[in-house]
């Protein structure tokens, strides 16, 4: 397929602080590989692992779209916005950080992981006032069909953010297959394999590989195994 990147998942970064155990899709924090610095307006996605009870404490942010999506478990909150939330499996949390936000996020148990994917986008908007907000999923709504869970519009489907930018999240089984549509003129999509195998076109992807597409309008998804999860997000490529 012309106008493709492929990530694959043994090629992420990787940080293990005996607690956290995390793998970088994009250079971040220690890790730094100038072919990976974003995909478009995707900036970072971390596939983190938290032990019990353990987190991440106050720490600032600015002028970036956050989106958390929990795997497993649940993650609790606590921002200087004044804002304390759970955020449990099947939901999804945004902060648009703005002119500036602390917070703290750390696994509500203290007894189970917390497996999670933070998400950063760069916004089309800076110095906007700092928002927070969550919503609950139904993910019978993504059996079969792509179940959009974000979106630039507030009155739309999902969470919304301050950026021309879809996510959907698809749970298929084996051998369905589903065309997609950019959203937007000029747009890309960034689509990990959340759990199972796929294929788009001649590319075959597994658990947590992803795909960057570019300059096209469409594309199909075959699910190659039952219960194949996907995250797909659909961008600007100009930052």
């Amino acid at each position: 397929m012309e106008n493709t990147i492929i990530y694959k998942a043994a090629d992420r970064g990787h940080a293990d602080h005996g607690w956290l155990k995390a793998n970088h899709s994009f250079s971040f924090a220690n890790y730094y590989d100038p072919e990976k610095l974003h995909f478009g307006v995707l900036r970072v996605l971390n596939d983190d692992y938290v032990e019990g009870g353990m987190g991440f404490p106050t720490h600032p942010h600015e002028n970036m779209e956050i989106i958390t999506i929990p795997l497993e478990g649940a993650l609790e909150h606590k921002d200087s916005m004044g804002n304390k939330a759970v955020i449990n499996t099947g939901e999804i949390q945004v902060m648009s950080a703005g002119t500036g936000i602390y917070h703290s996020e750390y696994n509500h148990y203290k007894d189970k992981p917390l497996k999670l994917f933070q998400i950063w986008l760069i916004p089309n908007k800076r110095n906007v006032t700092p928002r927070y907000d969550q919503m609950t999923l139904d993910i019978d709504q993504r059996r079969n069909k792509l179940q959009q869970v974000l979106s630039p519009d507030e009155k739309d489907e999902g969470v919304w953010i301050h950026q021309d930018a879809w996510f959907f999240m698809g749970t298929f089984d084996k051998g369905f297959t589903i065309p997609y549509h950019i959203k937007k003129q000029g747009n890309g999509v960034y689509m990990m394999v959340v759990k199972g195998k796929l294929r788009i076109n001649s590319v075959d992807l597994e658990d947590r590989d992803a795909i960057g597409i570019k300059n096209t309008d469409e594309f199909t998804i075959e699910s190659l195994s039952q219960d194949t999860e996907i995250l797909l997000m659909d961008i600007p490529m100009q930052v």
